[in-house]
């Protein structure tokens, strides 16, 4: 513990500049199925034993209280898995709904009530999402024993084809989630339903230390551009400092901090209380659920939580095995460089050496962006039904390797980086019409970059 409270000696000399190592000093070579699961190469051995300490309580799964295992206990009693690595798998993306009627508990249903009145409308900007009066924020589809879970998800896929200027036919597919055998009543007729696929875990430590000034400079520098690439920053609430900041974390940037972002997690996914998140998940309409045994006032310590965050926070960013320049080319001439702005050196970090001051390569600018009609879901804080943070691009062409399918954009509906991209509008329309507008060749070296990644 003594490496996560007290300043260390080590501190990285110099940073240099290398495409082969997105992570900077952090990027290991590991190729296979575990390859998002390493530690950062660059952490001094004390701090490999935090790791070890805290992948124990992201990777092992909770259990009900009472237990005697107490440092375990708590789930529940509503939840949608037991243990964080079930979302994250192996480190990596969620695996999308199917309409098999197999549960994937690394997708979850997001519910919320779009604001109308000013106060609504202020209180969601300041506060977050306004969720269902009797089933809350997050659809609930287990529980523990004497607690009815909230009922089941269902999800129907629809599909449409796209045509190519070269003739390709593309089959794109989206979700349409419903819930059924609801056991506390009927949703408000408002409620939106969204489906959010985990996303991967790699480099959040150094997303963390991106500064500030750079995100708020990206928006700076984008509100000048004569096209329609207008990038805005997510303020959202920090319940740690007690005021609005900057957003990082998400698929709406809804989340300030790794800390909170992982506490969030706990309590929404797990059912689990801690300082950040002190009372059980469970509204005034389900009256077991409050009544249920819990295990203790915080079943996340502060202790747990900052061996869990120092885990998050330190997860390696893989080496690139290749250089695709040709696709890289075609990737700026699409402008898709402008939102997955492709380097950042992070800041200087006494607490955090092994992530400070590096040269890092995660394509992303950290905004959010108007996708357009297509990809429209819920509102969170000051992001729209149409606005997403620009995720990070590091690590792409490994995530089917890692998690046994490729499940992109936050609800998984696309199954190949071709229709990622074409699922891009609003603001990402010209890019996508670029796209579009390629020859085969073209398009093959621009997929052949991003699976470089």
């Amino acid at each position: 513990m003594k490496y996560l409270f007290t300043a260390l000696t080590f501190l990285p000399l110099f940073c240099f500049s290398n495409p082969y190592h997105p992570g900077g000093d952090t990027s290991q070579t590991f190729y296979n199925k575990f390859s998002f699961a390493l530690e950062a190469k660059n952490l001094p051995l004390e701090a490999k034993l935090d790791f070890a300490v805290g992948n124990g309580f992201f990777k092992n799964p909770w259990i009900p209280a009472p237990a005697t295992t107490t440092a375990r206990d708590g789930l529940g009693p509503l939840f949608n898995t037991n243990g964080c690595e079930k979302c994250h798998v192996r480190d990596g993306r969620g695996q999308k709904l199917t309409q098999d009627g197999i549960q994937k508990v690394s997708t979850l249903v997001r519910l919320s009530i779009p604001p109308i009145t000013p106060e609504q409308i202020l209180l969601q900007s300041l506060y977050g999402p306004i969720g269902d009066p009797i089933y809350g924020g997050q659809f609930q589809p287990l529980s523990t024993t004497n607690v009815s879970a909230e009922g089941n998800v269902v999800v129907r896929w629809h599909s449409k084809v796209t045509e190519l200027n070269d003739g390709t036919n593309v089959t794109l597919q989206w979700p349409e989630i419903s819930l059924k055998n609801l056991q506390y009543g009927d949703l408000n007729p408002k409620t939106v339903l969204s489906a959010r696929i985990a996303p991967a875990m790699i480099g959040l430590g150094l997303l963390e230390q991106i500064d500030e000034q750079d995100i708020i400079n990206n928006q700076k520098q984008q509100a000048l551009r004569k096209d329609n690439i207008k990038g805005q920053i997510s303020w959202v609430w920090d319940k740690i400092k007690q005021q609005t900041v900057l957003g990082k974390f998400g698929w709406k940037a809804a989340q300030p901090s790794v800390s909170q972002q992982n506490a969030a997690a706990f309590h929404g996914d797990l059912g689990l209380t801690s300082s950040l998140f002190d009372s059980a998940p469970c509204t005034s309409f389900q009256i077991k659920c409050l009544e249920a045994p819990n295990g203790g006032e915080h079943e996340v310590s502060d202790k747990i939580l900052i061996f869990v965050e120092h885990y998050a926070r330190h997860l390696n960013v893989p080496k690139r095995t290749k250089l695709e320049k040709q696709g890289e080319v075609i990737f700026k001439q699409a402008k898709c460089d402008i939102c997955h702005k492709p380097s950042y050196i992070t800041q200087e970090n006494k607490y955090l050496p092994a992530l400070s001051k590096q040269t890092i390569y995660p394509y992303t600018d950290m905004l959010l962006h108007d996708l357009g009609s297509g990809l429209t879901s819920n509102q969170e804080f000051t992001a729209s039904t149409q606005q997403w943070r620009t995720p990070p691009l590091w690590g792409l062409g490994k995530h089917e390797q890692v998690t046994g399918e490729l499940s992109l954009l936050h609800d998984g509906r696309a199954s190949s980086m071709l229709q990622a991209i074409l699922w891009h509008g609003g603001e990402a329309q010209e890019s996508v019409n670029i796209v579009k507008a390629l020859k085969t060749e073209q398009r093959t070296l621009l997929i052949s970059f991003l699976e470089s990644l």
